[in-house]
């Protein structure tokens, strides 16, 4: 096999795997990629009709990409919204992703919810759910989180930061400090101006 077909075929694999992506941002990069190997390999072997194709959709996928990137941290692209804990939807949502909180929230359980001091929210885009935080009041103005998942879809975005950063729903509930689950794995709060207390993370609230 010859090195320009080699090319073809990464290229090929590289739009494959891409639609093979749950989450969003990986999948438009990957496919992206893919595009612009393809264009050169047919540019290279005369196809012109594929090298047109290819151009056109590595344009979407740029459109895409810059749309997604500009609006990660838009107010106007997530909402949070309230529930109460024993909403059913949310209970629909912690039992059909009960496995893959398990693995980022190790201990967690949809029982832990049942107090009457618990809160928990959605953060959504549009009609889709992309994350949810639940929360309790610990004493001493501390929030204690129980569960931040982020739905796969989103998991390239930091959805939960218009829970902690951009709204009141803290504060308006006496809290100075929120305190996330300890031995959570992959947490993304340091980007988010939390800092780093034992196995957990802590975030200072200001009025």
């Amino acid at each position: 096999m010859e090195p320009l077909d080699l090319i073809g075929w990464a290229g090929s694999c590289l739009l494959v795997w891409s639609l093979l992506q749950n989450r969003l941002l990986r999948l438009r990069a990957l496919n992206l990629v893919g595009c612009l190997v393809l264009i050169g390999f047919n540019a290279a072997v005369g196809v012109w009709p594929m090298v047109g194709l290819n151009v056109v959709l590595a344009l979407i996928n740029i459109w895409y990409l810059v749309k997604m990137l500009a609006t990660r941290h838009d107010e106007k692209t997530y909402q949070v919204v309230e529930v109460r804990t024993d909403d059913g939807f949310l209970a629909h949502l912690l039992h059909r992703h009960r496995a893959d909180i398990e693995r980022f929230t190790p201990g967690f359980t949809p029982e832990r919810l049942t107090g009457h001091d618990q809160s928990a929210f959605l953060v959504v885009n549009g009609d889709e759910v992309a994350g949810v935080v639940a929360f309790h009041m610990a004493g001493n103005g501390v929030a204690q989180v129980d569960l931040d998942y982020v739905t796969e879809r989103y998991r390239d975005f930091t959805p939960g930061e218009f829970v902690f950063r951009r709204s009141r729903y803290f504060i308006d509930r006496g809290c100075r400090t929120v305190l996330t689950p300890p031995g959570m794995r992959t947490p993304y709060y340091d980007r988010l101006g939390f800092r780093r207390s034992g196995e957990s993370y802590v975030l200072e609230l200001t009025a």
